[in-house]
């Protein structure tokens, strides 16, 4: 079978890379094209493009660049109708994969998506149009089943491909680690300030601020695979910052407390057990205009999943050095940590168990062939 794959960002390479894995083995014929990033192209396959050519973030941001997006959609359409595949499978990044399906779907081929856009944050009428375009959803929030159910919408929950992620990777021997990366005997703050510059720009500055106030501890950058050291460079000033590319999951499985910007690394954060404060900064403009259409009580998956404040939340003017002092501090407190791991386990218990990826790819593979 033919399979054509649209991933965006880095979880969406990570995530895509797991089902290409899982749909080899269903499908030793697999004959797969995609969109994405490094983790997949080591699966095989042919890359199209790489998610680090578009990356947009915030509704400023799209509107500067909306001639570049137009061509990519472009492309893109011309791409899929030169391959004819069984199947295309759009992962997350709905912006973009949502215009292709609405095209595919008119085209008759068929459309599969895998992690849902985010339509119950906003403008869940976005739905009607989901279910007009896309064959088969398959979910990994558990309460999204439900929401989608309201709408009357049957969708597959298969779990979270994160818990994979997680359970099959190498254990780190810490001593080895700290060794190879240069790393004092102190205990970790791990710094996750996002993937794209404009989160990054937006949030390590703050981040950095406490380098000083916290002399015990030693500071490390965890910088994503689409940027380079050079641009995180230009934001450290202190000494005794530590900064390890592409090596996130590693460094989380040693760290004692950790300041992530909101998005996936929140829940990879959670399931690897590190107390945590959530950061978010954005564009001004597109701040406003989140705030007007978005519904959510928290903006971090942790809080979503549990529904209820688990992990602080410092968002926009809350992010600022003294607030992100006082929370860091609170999650180095031991009581503090220990409500914390309590909530993590249940959180982890929500998610369901192993098998994201093998689940959806038989799914996948079952309705086309």
């Amino acid at each position: 079978m033919k399979y054509y794959i649209i991933a965006g960002e880095a979880s969406g390479d990570l995530h895509g890379s797991n089902l290409m894995k899982a749909l080899i083995k269903e499908d030793n014929k697999a004959d797969i094209r995609f969109w994405g990033g490094d983790l997949m192209q080591t699966i095989g396959g042919k890359l199209v493009m790489h998610y680090k050519e578009r990356q947009f973030m915030g509704f400023a941001e799209v509107i500067f660049n909306l001639r570049k997006i137009t061509k990519h959609i472009k492309f893109c359409k011309s791409d899929i109708e030169n391959f004819q595949p069984d199947v295309i499978i759009f992962i997350d990044n709905s912006g973009f994969n949502l215009r292709i399906a609405k095209w595919a779907k008119a085209k008759n081929f068929r459309t599969h998506y895998y992690i849902s856009p985010q339509v119950w944050a906003s403008r869940a009428g976005r739905v009607e149009k989901i279910k007009q375009v896309v064959d088969a959803m398959y979910v990994i929030l558990p309460f999204e089943k439900d929401f989608y159910k309201t709408y009357d919408y049957d969708v597959h929950f298969v779990g979270h491909p994160l818990i994979d992620a997680i359970a099959d990777r190498p254990q780190v021997e810490e001593h080895i680690f700290r060794k190879e990366h240069h790393l004092s005997d102190k205990p970790i703050i791990a710094l996750l300030p996002g993937s794209r510059k404009q989160e990054i720009t937006k949030m390590l500055s703050v981040m950095l601020s406490l380098v000083n106030d916290f002399k015990d501890y030693q500071f490390v950058i965890a910088g994503a695979p689409s940027q380079d050291f050079s641009f995180y460079q230009s934001f450290i000033k202190q000494d005794h910052v530590s900064f390890i590319s592409n090596k996130t999951y590693d460094l989380l499985s040693i760290s004692a407390a950790a300041l992530v910007t909101s998005g996936t690394a929140t829940l990879e954060t959670a399931l690897f057990k590190v107390p945590q404060v959530v950061c978010y900064k954005a564009n001004a403009i597109s701040y406003m205009i989140a705030k007007r259409i978005i519904t959510l009580k928290y903006i971090s998956l942790v809080n979503l999943i549990m529904n209820r404040e688990v992990v602080t939340e410092l968002i926009q003017g809350d992010l600022n050095k003294k607030r992100l002092k006082k929370e860091l501090t609170v999650i180095l407190d031991t009581e503090k940590r220990e409500q914390l791991f309590l909530d993590y386990y249940e959180l982890e218990q929500q998610l369901g168990g192993r098998g994201a990826s093998e689940n959806t790819a038989k799914l996948i593979y079952n309705a086309i062939k």
